[in-house]
């Protein structure tokens, strides 16, 4: 059969990239088939033919679909189906949609889905990178409008070098973790997880990836040239230009300027609420205006809120460009949880409970690793709708949670300590009471206090900060915003979360909505990240909690850890489990063992957990003579009684050697139950554990 599609190839980071067009998906507006070494992902861009009436958004929806046969799973539970979409697969989602959105027409209504189905997956070649690639191919040769193209590269670091585009496993291991995407000329989004990367390392290691994305595209600028459709039209949202000339004879520029000048959310909430009632009045005969009149208003504010910090250097809250909100910090608000902590910017507020548990109670991920993965520290983020005023229903987290609990999660993992040093599994879960811009950040300071309140000891203190940006018609007309509350976020150009210690950066997570950033914008945002956080971690965090506290808490699990010989691990267990459930009955603790002979022994009661830890160590010591231990009287014969020293573990004391004395019956003596001191004396002919009563004190 004659071939009738066209396959692409390039080289990227010594393997081969390959990209068919026209094989599979051909009524998709765009399809990519996707494969970097055996990685193999199916990618798709759609639109709808008609906008979505009644909206003032761009309806883009980006799909990660992981299938298990990728890496020859069969899914688990009893529907061996794959479920909803893994915490992954949301942030992968949500690392494609963040660059690619801004590159739509921003009056573009009609509904747009990115898709992609990853189909295999070879270790050496990441997944998650091939469907970034595989989204811009297919919207970039689909007849959806889109100003692109945009390519992404990821970045590691092993040993002090960088790796271009590293394996599943250097990108576990590696001590950076970055994503970049790039237009031809600028920077479009940065995501990082790192451990404590010096901001000039960071730096360089974002704009090597830049530079690679610059072949990319030109790759992606061929597979255009022979396979791109041409774009369509489509009808434009835009508010009409007459309509604003007309909502400024109403409601005059510094009328604008009064209402949305102030730092108080719901003063300027209900200003604007007024002037929206004032305009609906006098468009009261204009219908097709009074449709578009919310997104008219949200317009006028964002012109006027621009132009207030462009111009005029002045922020909606009468800040200085440099300055941070307000600050306040404390730890142990909530009693009785192992650690709490909260931190307060202004009108946003975290509050994060540390919770911690055994090591069995990690969270186990079945993904498209092909080795299960356990995950010790799990952070978790909510958002609910009281934080802001608002009311809704509950209906768990969604995307934006989800992603920011990763990224505060992201933040702390370096400074966390091993399972050797501190062996719990770790939940911290971050609680908004008030939001107004920055809620991810303030959660990761909110955080390391509850940690470090819980006796979690973490190497060093995190805290992060967002900046802001205002840009006007020249890539050098601009300006950088430290700490932007929620007003400046959803009118300015740039979401630039840093998060780090004294030392480096452990997480960024840059978000913009204009078609890139130049270089001096990127370093000066590290710059006034860095300035900020060294300001929060000095003057706000370290008066409150300076370091770890030194033990748990009170109502925390203690866990004593020890060391067994891997073949006692049978011996401790006991026939059907019968032995170890033994011990957990008499003590109350918990008891988990590791396949090479770690036991981790956890309650809240030190005296019978050391208990546990003594029957432990009692039956997995190889017996000799001399030794003492103390036992029950389980069982009395003509010829002497058994001792059970251990659960599991008996021996026996010969009548002969129960009494200094002579006596002529056991039960002259012993009774069921009786608690006694007895010395090992070695095996007897059959093998069984001899004991002693009378020369204990010989001992």
């Amino acid at each position: 059969m004659e071939k009738n599609y066209k396959t692409f190839t390039m080289e990227l980071a010594g393997r081969t990239l390959k990209v068919d067009i026209g094989r599979v998906g051909k009524q998709a507006n765009g399809c990519a088939f996707m494969q970097y070494g055996e990685t193999t992902v199916l990618c798709t861009a759609t639109a709808s033919e008609k906008p979505r009436e009644g909206i003032d958004f761009f309806p883009l929806s980006v799909e990660y679909e992981e299938k298990l046969y990728a890496v020859g799973k069969i899914p688990g539970g009893f529907n061996k189906r794959e479920g909803k979409a893994s915490e992954n697969a949301v942030l992968t989602s949500r690392v494609i949609d963040r660059p690619m959105r801004p590159l739509f027409p921003k009056d573009y209504r009609n509904d747009v889905t990115l898709n992609n189905m990853v189909m295999s997956v070879d270790p050496s070649c990441r997944p998650e990178l091939v469907a970034m690639i595989g989204s811009a191919i297919a919207t970039c040769i689909s007849d959806i409008p889109f100003d692109g193209p945009c390519a992404m590269t990821q970045i590691g670091m092993i040993d002090g070098e960088f790796v271009v585009n590293p394996s599943q496993e250097q990108w576990k291991i590696g001590d950076l973790n970055l994503t970049v995407a790039s237009t031809r000329e600028k920077v479009i989004m940065i995501e990082a997880g790192a451990n404590e990367i010096p901001e000039a390392k960071m730096l360089e290691a974002i704009y090597m990836a830049h530079e690679i994305n610059q072949t990319l595209i030109g790759f992606i600028d061929s597979i255009v040239a022979k396979t791109g459709k041409e774009k369509h039209e489509y009808t434009s949202c835009a508010v009409p230009a007459e309509m604003f000339e007309a909502m400024k004879e109403i409601v005059s520029p510094e009328e604008m300027e009064e209402a949305v000048f102030t730092d108080e959310k719901q003063v300027r909430e209900e200003n604007i609420r007024k002037i929206t009632e004032k305009l609906e009045e006098a468009f009261a005969e204009k219908e097709e205006w009074l449709e578009m009149l919310g997104e008219a208003v949200y317009q006028y504010q964002k012109k006027t809120v621009r132009k207030m910090i462009l111009k005029d250097h002045k922020r909606p809250d009468g800040r200085e460009i440099t300055q941070i909100r307000p600050l306040a910090a404390e730890v142990d608000l909530i009693p009785r949880v192992h650690g709490s902590a909260m931190f307060t910017r202004g009108q946003t507020q975290i509050c994060t409970v540390t919770t911690l548990a055994p090591l069995s109670e990690m969270q186990r991920i079945d993904g498209l690793d092909e080795n299960e993965v356990n995950k010790r520290y799990m952070h978790h983020y909510n958002f609910p709708s009281y934080s802001v005023g608002e009311t809704k229903p509950s209906r768990g987290p969604g995307r934006r949670e989800i992603g920011h609990g990763a990224l505060a999660e992201r933040a702390l993992i370096p400074v966390l300590p091993s399972e050797e040093e501190f062996p719990y599994a770790i939940r911290t879960v971050s609680e908004t009471f008030e939001s107004n811009g920055s809620t991810s950040q303030a959660s990761i300071c909110a955080s390391t206090m509850s940690l470090m309140a819980a006796g979690v000891p973490i190497k060093k203190q995190v805290a992060g900060i967002s900046c802001g940006l205002v840009t006007g018609e020249t890539d050098d007309d601009y300006i950088v915003l430290t700490d932007i509350q929620g007003l400046e976020d959803f009118f300015g150009d740039m979401d630039f979360k840093v998060a780090g210690t004294h030392e480096g950066i452990t997480a960024i997570q840059m978000d913009i909505k204009i078609h890139g950033l130049t270089r001096p914008i990127v370093e000066e945002a590290i710059r006034r990240t860095k300035e900020a956080r060294e300001y929060i971690l000095n003057e706000v965090m370290t008066p409150v909690i300076a370091e770890p506290r030194k033990e748990v808490g009170p109502y925390a699990p203690k866990i004593i850890s020890l060391q067994i010989d891997p073949e006692k691990i049978g011996d401790v267990v006991g026939q059907r489990g019968k032995t170890i459930n033994e011990i957990i009955a008499r003590t109350g603790v918990k008891i988990d063992i590791t396949d090479d002979g770690k036991v981790s022994v956890c309650g809240t009661d030190a005296a019978m957990m050391d208990k546990a830890v003594d029957m432990v160590k009692i039956i997995t010591t190889d017996f000799e003579e001399g030794q003492i231990f103390k036992g029950t009287v389980v069982s009395i014969k003509e010829f002497g009684a058994f001792i059970e020293f251990a659960p599991g573990k008996e021996g026996m004391v010969h009548i002969s050697k129960i009494s200094r004395e002579r006596i002529n019956h056991v039960e002259d003596v012993l009774t069921l139950g009786d608690k006694v001191t007895v010395v090992c004396l070695g095996k007897d002919k059959m093998g069984r554990l001899s004991f002693s009563m009378k020369d204990v004190a010989q001992k």
